[in-house]
């Protein structure tokens, strides 16, 4: 007899959240299989943390359901709470209490039981790279401690699914790496992730992404197959003296159907990148914005995601 398929750690159907006459979730569907980690990825006010809030059983939806490990968000928040580990972007963390002061705070509050608490706050210690310094206080660590110690607090009940709200804010490039190495440890261990962030070069460690603008689910698929994606054209980078000066009329060209700022390069989204190329640098060097050079690339997971937010904000 072959044995069932297990139920995906979060399911999500044709789900909604309005705050009066304001849509912010607007019939998304989803799943995040077990051990799976998928990113989150959208514009301010895209609906990111209104749907974390409602699958961590904080919001109830508006239409639409919902399950988190097994339990419906609507109809017992409480179990999928006791469920599910927490950590937003600003830790929640009392820095004028002690690392392991905190760990033994949030170890009462998940309901650790005593007999287990002592061997928990160890295992999270070592885990935050604080063995042996439970007693510095929070206030006095940097950004990179503070990230893996919140980490470490939200983990403490070995919950079966874990949220991440934009975690790594603020925190240097070395401590985000590290703080995702430790993801890929608990998504092998059999801990689902579900984690919201801004930064591309996040989402290239995420498994799946889902593309969200406007509350609705715009894109999904790993980051490979979201970079194949056919954009409806050529992609071509542009340099020059003056970016500034060079965007309209750079936009303005025929066969230019999009144009956006990369750091110090343009990204044109053309018909054609070698007939844009000869335009683009002919119109630059008339008004005296050389040295140009322009050459043809592969999309990014940005060049992507700019596309995307931008059709959707059209058809808006």
């Amino acid at each position: 007899m072959r044995e069932a398929t297990p139920e995906p750690a979060i399911v999500v159907e044709r789900l909604g959240k309005r705050f009066g006459d304001f849509q912010a979730l607007d019939d998304v569907s989803f799943t995040v299989g077990r051990g799976e980690i998928m990113g989150f990825l959208g514009p301010n006010g895209a609906g990111k943390s209104t749907l974390i809030r409602v699958l961590c059983g904080l919001l109830r939806p508006s239409a639409g359901r919902a399950r988190v490990a097994g339990i419906d968000v609507a109809a017992d928040p409480e179990g999928v709470r006791r469920r599910i580990g927490y950590m937003s972007q600003r830790f929640s963390l009392y820095g004028d209490l002690s690392v392991e002061e905190n760990l033994r705070f949030y170890g009462g509050i998940y309901g650790v039981a005593p007999d287990q608490l002592d061997a928990r706050v160890r295992e999270a210690l070592d885990l935050a790279g604080l063995a042996g310094r439970g007693d510095a206080l929070v206030a006095t660590l940097a950004g990179g401690w503070k990230q893996r110690l919140a980490l470490g607090c939200a983990i403490l009940h070995r919950p079966d699914v874990l949220f991440l709200d934009e975690p790594t804010s603020g925190v240097d490039p070395q401590s985000r790496r590290r703080f995702w190495a430790l993801i890929h440890e608990l998504g092998a261990s059999g801990v689902s992730v579900l984690v919201s962030t801004h930064y591309m070069d996040e989402a290239e460690y995420c498994m799946r992404i889902a593309l969200i603008a406007s509350g609705r689910l715009i894109a999904l698929g790993s980051p490979q197959k979201l970079k194949q994606r056919a954009l409806g054209g050529e992609l071509l980078e542009v340099g020059c003296r003056d970016l500034g000066a060079a965007f309209e009329p750079v936009a303005a060209l025929p066969g230019v159907r999009d144009v956006a700022v990369f750091g110090n390069t343009l990204h044109l989204l053309v018909d054609s990148a070698a007939e844009a190329s000869v335009a683009v640098e002919a119109v630059l060097q008339a008004r005296g914005l050389g040295p140009v050079h322009c050459r043809p690339i592969p999309p990014t997971l940005e060049d992507m995601f700019v596309q995307l937010v931008r059709g959707t904000e059209r058809a808006a």
